[in-house]
């Protein structure tokens, strides 16, 4: 998908538990330059009672779905525009994301990084491995897991792969760093060590 070899914004997309967040801070130490890491967490983190304030417009359903209100989405669109912002300014940034609806939210981020270089990367794990990993964790909401594991990457188009159910987050982050330091200077996205569950 990406056409530029030097992309300002990279989207790590992958469902609760996937391992995002350790791939991201493997990936800072490896990749070439300095890379800020933000994403969802940081977002909620700066919402409201860390999003579970009912004025933060988060509603958490016992099926581990999870609803926003009208209000919630457009901070957050003001939120991934000031991303762009400081991307287009010359920032390098990792985002750490969970595209709830797949597809649709990825067309919608990219109206919105329009005129920045985005490389799009998608952490895949075994939705049982991902919901042994939430068990184990007390500040995550039960059910999430299992629940984005797939849905997440309903429909998108990446331009590399990985995948975490039996590999760790340093390898996995490695496997990026190296994409990224490999890619074609025709821009073409190197797929040279792709894992996927498809």
């Amino acid at each position: 998908m990406s056409s530029n070899p030097d992309p300002r914004i990279l989207v790590l997309n992958g469902g609760s538990s996937s391992g995002k967040s350790s791939i991201t801070r493997a990936l800072q130490e490896l990749a070439s330059g300095i890379w800020l890491t933000f994403g969802v967490d940081t977002f909620i983190d700066a919402l409201p009672g860390r999003g579970d304030s009912p004025q933060a417009g988060i509603t958490y359903e016992p099926d581990g779905t999870i609803t926003f209100s009208p209000a919630h989405r457009r901070l957050e669109q003001t939120w991934y525009t000031g991303l762009a912002s400081m991307a287009g300014s010359g920032a390098h940034i990792i985002l750490d994301e969970v595209l709830l609806a797949g597809a649709s939210r990825q067309e919608h981020l990219m109206s919105i990084f329009n005129d920045v270089a985005v490389a799009w990367v998608g952490v895949r794990c075994d939705p049982d491995v991902a919901a042994a990993r939430e068990a184990r964790r007390p500040d995550r909401v039960q059910g999430m897991a299992r629940h984005q594991a797939l849905s997440v990457h309903s429909g998108m188009k990446y331009d590399f792969e990985v995948d975490t159910t039996h590999r760790s987050a340093e390898d996995c982050a490695n496997d990026i760093a190296c994409w990224l330091s490999a890619r074609d200077p025709r821009g073409e996205g190197w797929r040279g060590d792709v894992r996927s569950l498809q």
